[in-house]
């Protein structure tokens, strides 16, 4: 393999310390325990968001910690929850006397080591919710999960939770606009070649040169087939579909429409899959009111792209609108 590492056992670590030197006008970072929180944490007074996970998906979590999103998240092990140490350091770092929340992917170690941060701090006089995100329709259960995955709609439910608590709602209205995205988004991807974490070297799975996984997690595990390449409209095509048929959406709905990078796929390939996913949604009567293209929730290098759809209404929409400032999302500031 080749990749810009020093030494395999210290990927988080040094990549942590650059992106806090090279975002010290949104972030501080903490090493030991490793985390990232807003420079401006703890807010008097406003609900604390905190979410985190494996590293490897950047700029997933954080990449959105700033205003209007994220106060904190935590990176653990490339694919690999963090421990409940860092967890809840990060908790009480953003503590504004407003509670937390906690954004959480559904992924077993994610769930088991959020849950006990969250009671470790509950210990402290801090008051902690968690939602759980699970938008991924290719799979109900997998060796990772119980129940459905959380892949790329996180950063759907990051972004607009986060707007909600900026504007001063209590712990329990945030929570809530949360759990309402969850309900309302649905998500699914492609891969057309694996990624390679740095301490193992080499592909998390095999593939074919003709072959892809539709379906496909966010640590490369299994998905729904492994058939041979198609034409990207076709691509686009087996993954709409079981996304629409969930909710399900329907003619007349407004959505937002999210075509998200692998990590490895070029823009060029990400907006092929915008327009044959717009195409078809017009088709249907739904209407893309909002937007987002590009790499958000990433699997290190692999190629390959997910496709997220969120029903919006009149408060979603102004909460996605409303003004965000982080790494990865800046606008209205």
């Amino acid at each position: 393999m080749k990749k810009l590492v020093n030494d395999p056992k210290n990927v988080v670590a040094e990549a942590v310390a650059g992106f806090g030197a090279a975002h010290a006008d949104i972030v501080r970072v903490s090493t030991d325990p490793v985390y990232i929180v807003r420079g401006d944490a703890p807010v008097s007074g406003k609900v604390g968001l905190v979410s985190g996970g494996g590293s490897g998906h950047e700029p997933l979590h954080g990449g959105f910690v700033g205003f209007g999103m994220l106060d904190a998240a935590v990176p653990g092990a490339v694919f690999t929850s963090p421990t409940p140490d860092p967890i809840l350091a990060a908790t009480k770092a953003v503590d504004g006397g407003a509670g937390v929340l906690h954004i959480v992917k559904n992924y077993t170690g994610d769930v088991l080591n959020f849950e006990t941060a969250a009671d470790l701090a509950a210990a402290e006089g801090i008051d902690v919710r968690s939602v759980i995100v699970n938008d991924d329709v290719a799979v109900k259960d997998s060796l990772y999960t119980a129940g459905r995955r959380g892949v790329a709609g996180t950063v759907l439910v990051e972004k607009i939770a986060g707007a909600a608590a900026e504007r001063g709602d209590s712990l329990d209205a945030v929570a809530a606009v949360a759990e309402k995205v969850i309900s309302q988004v649905r998500s699914m991807g492609v891969a057309l070649t694996p990624c390679v974490v740095p301490h193992a070297g080499e592909g998390s799975f095999t593939l074919a040169d003709d072959e892809i996984e539709i379906g496909i997690g966010i640590h490369g595990e299994p998905g729904r087939a492994r058939i041979k390449l198609e034409p990207a409209d076709a691509i686009v095509d087996r993954l709409l579909g079981p996304i629409l048929e969930d909710i399900p959406f329907v003619r007349g709905d407004q959505v937002l429409l999210f075509v998200n990078g692998m990590g490895g796929t070029p823009q060029i390939e990400l907006y092929i899959v915008f327009r044959r996913a717009a195409e078809v949604l017009a088709e249907q009567g739904i209407t893309v009111v909002r937007t987002l293209v590009g790499n958000f929730t990433t699997s290190l290098e692999m190629q390959g792209t997910s496709i997220t759809v969120l029903k919006l209404d009149d408060e979603l929409t102004s909460l996605w609108d409303a003004p965000v400032q982080t790494a990865a999302l800046r606008w209205g500031r």
